[in-house]
C-alpha cells in the first residue's frame, strides 16, 4: 500500500456565522483539496446574512449543519459529533486552505502515530483574497516540534502556535477535550482551547510549508487590522489565557501529569502589565500590580528553557521599563513588544536568542 493510501481520512469542519462572502471561498478551498479523502462539513452558527441560502445550494457538496448562534466553539462542538475521519481540520469560513493542506498534514499523522496536532504556516490575504505579502509566524519565531508537555504547563502563550485553520488535529483526541466550554469562549478564541490542549495529550509537528491564507477584511473577531495598541483587545487575550490556564491545569491534574503551582507565560504577564499600565480601572484581573506582574515575569523568564540567557533578561527589563515609565513611553514599548512588524531591525537579534543556552 502507498503511503498516499495509507495516509488517515481527514475533515475539514467549516464553522460560519455572517461570513457569507467569505463562505464560497473557504468551501471552494476544502473541495480543492488533493487528498484522495476528505469528507467536508459546514456549520452555520445562526447566520442572517444569506449565508443559509448559500449552503442550501451546496447541500449535495457538503454536510451542513444548522444551529442557533452560540460562537465558535459551540459551532465546533455541535460540528464534532458528524466527523467520521482519523484527522479533523477546524476551517473558519474568512480563511482558506491550500489544495495540499490536508495531503501534507495527513502525511505527517501517518508517519507518526503518536502526534496530536499539526500545524502549519499561513499567508496572510485581503478581504479580496490579494496576498499582503505576511506569513505567519513571524521568521525570527521557530516552530515547535515534539513533545511540548512540560512547555505547556510552564509558558505555554510563549510557544509559537498558529490559528485555528492552520492545526490538523487527531480526531480521537480533540473528543477526549470535548465539549470546548463555550462560556470561556463565548464568540470565539476556540483555538486556543484546542491548541494547548491536545499539545498537553502527546507530541506535535509544524510544517514549514504555507498551506493556508488568513483573511484579514476588518470584521475580524481578533485579529488587529493594524500594528497598533488596542487595550480591548489585550484585555481579551488576557481572558482567553486565564480560561486556557485554568483548563492546562485541570487536564494535567487528569493526566497525574506534575505541575506549578501557576502558569506563567511572558506573553500573558505582558498583556496583564500592560493593561494595568495603561487603564487600570478597566483590568480585568483583580489583584494585579505592577510590582507583583515584574515580579512574576522574572519566574517566567526563569522558565524560559527555550531561549539564551540575553533574551531572558531582555523580558525583566522590558517590564521594569514598562513599570517605571510614564504612560506615553510605556504605551510605545507596549507596541514594540506585541508588533514584531515595528521592530523589525531587532528581530534577527531576537531570533539568534531563541536557541537554547
Amino acid at each position: 500500500m502507498s503511503d498516499r493510501a495509507a495516509a488517515p481520512a481527514v475533515d475539514i469542519l467549516i464553522n460560519n456565522h455572517d461570513y457569507g462572502e467569505f463562505l464560497p471561498d473557504a468551501i471552494d478551498s476544502a473541495l480543492g483539496q488533493t487528498h484522495p479523502a476528505v469528507n467536508v462539513l459546514v456549520v452555520d452558527d445562526g447566520s442572517t446574512d444569506g449565508s443559509r441560502e448559500l449552503l442550501r445550494e451546496r447541500e449535495d457538496e457538503v454536510t451542513v449543519i444548522l444551529k442557533e448562534a452560540g460562537g465558535q466553539a459551540s459551532a465546533i462542538n455541535a460540528g464534532l459529533s458528524s466527523c467520521k475521519g482519523e484527522v479533523v481540520i477546524f476551517l473558519d469560513a474568512d480563511d482558506v486552505l491550500h489544495p495540499e493542506a490536508a495531503a501534507r498534514a495527513a502525511a505527517a499523522f501517518a508517519a507518526d502515530e503518536r502526534l496530536t496536532r499539526v500545524q502549519f504556516r499561513m499567508d496572510v490575504i485581503d478581504a479580496e483574497g490579494r496576498g499582503t505579502g505576511v506569513v505567519k509566524p513571524a521568521e525570527h519565531l521557530p516552530m515547535p516540534q515534539g513533545d511540548m508537555r512540560a512547555a505547556e504547563l510552564a509558558y505555554p502563550f510563549d510557544i509559537t502556535w498558529m490559528a485555528m485553520s492552520a492545526n490538523a488535529f487527531r480526531t480521537e483526541v480533540v473528543r477526549r477535550i470535548a465539549p470546548i466550554p463555550s462560556e470561556d469562549y463565548p464568540v470565539s478564541g476556540a483555538d486556543w482551547y484546542l491548541v494547548h490542549l491536545t499539545a498537553l495529550i502527546g507530541p506535535i509537528a509544524s510544517l514549514e510549508e504555507v498551506l493556508a491564507s488568513y483573511r484579514v477584511h476588518g470584521r475580524n473577531s481578533y485579529e488587529p487590522q493594524s500594528a497598533e495598541l488596542s487595550l480591548p483587545h489585550v484585555r481579551k487575550a488576557i481572558d482567553r489565557s486565564a480560561a486556557t490556564s485554568k483548563a492546562l491545569l485541570r487536564l494535567a491534574d487528569e493526566l497525574d501529569r506534575p505541575r506549578p503551582e501557576q502558569i506563567l507565560s511572558i506573553a500573558d504577564l505582558a498583556n496583564r502589565i500592560i493593561s494595568v499600565k495603561l487603564e487600570p480601572e478597566r483590568h480585568p484581573i483583580a489583584g494585579d500590580s505592577l510590582g507583583g506582574l515584574v515580579r512574576d515575569a522574572v519566574g517566567a523568564a526563569r522558565r524560559r528553557d527555550n531561549v539564551a540567557a540575553p533574551m531572558r533578561i531582555m523580558f525583566v527589563a522590558w517590564f521594569v521599563a514598562i513599570a517605571v515609565s510614564p504612560r506615553r513611553l510605556a504605551r510605545h514599548l507596549a507596541i514594540l513588544f506585541l508588533f514584531p512588524v515595528r521592530r523589525s531591525s531587532l528581530n534577527r537579534a531576537l531570533a539568534r536568542m531563541q536557541a537554547r543556552d
